[in-house]
């Protein structure tokens, strides 16, 4: 039987750094990808907010080097990218954050949960929607926040479909090719 990274209950904070270094770096650089590639094939921003390519690395940054990795890379991500490219929108940005956060953080408390890996993913994707969801619910009716619409809620589920089907095919996916499958 072989070792890989993923049978090791706590992985070492070298690990994790790197990690989150990687996740980070990837959670960056995939949505410009689809930018560009959106840019050129003239689908604009669109694609990007049809195949969730942000939210990948951290889902998978959390089932693989745990919660601290997963939150610290959902949390720093968005904000990164928006320093670098002013995206995601100034308007959007705290709730990106908050859901990758989420993401992150919940993939990486589900990382040692004995359970179909597709149900991982499917909860993780569940509860960041629901508490990106509550935070836009709180910022515009407790705060008066008018500068997106509570549609958004709805309407970034719909455009998003394709990208949340993408990451319950790919994670599990991923996940069980470089995991030994002695154990599974």
């Amino acid at each position: 039987m072989t070792t890989n990274i993923l049978t090791k209950k706590q992985l070492s904070i070298k690990a994790q750094t790197f990690a989150t270094i990687i996740s980070v770096v990837a959670a960056v650089a995939l949505p410009q990808i689809f930018h560009v590639i959106g840019a050129i094939s003239g689908l604009g921003a669109g694609l990007g907010e049809a195949f969730l390519p942000m939210h990948l690395p951290i889902i998978l940054t959390g089932l693989i080097a745990g919660p601290y990795a997963g939150a610290i890379s959902g949390a720093i991500s968005p904000l990164l990218s928006f320093a670098l490219s002013g995206m995601p929108g100034l308007a959007m940005l705290p709730f990106m954050m908050i859901e990758l956060f989420v993401y992150g953080l919940a993939s990486g408390l589900m990382k040692n949960i004995k359970m179909p890996c597709i149900m991982k993913v499917l909860s993780v994707q569940a509860a960041g929607r629901a508490v990106r969801a509550a935070a836009i619910l709180i910022a515009t009716y407790g705060f008066g926040y008018e500068k997106i619409s509570v549609s958004i809620i709805y309407t970034s589920i719909a455009v998003g479909l394709f990208g949340i089907i993408l990451q319950l095919v790919l994670i599990p996916l991923i996940i069980y090719r470089i995991t030994d499958k002695n154990e599974q």
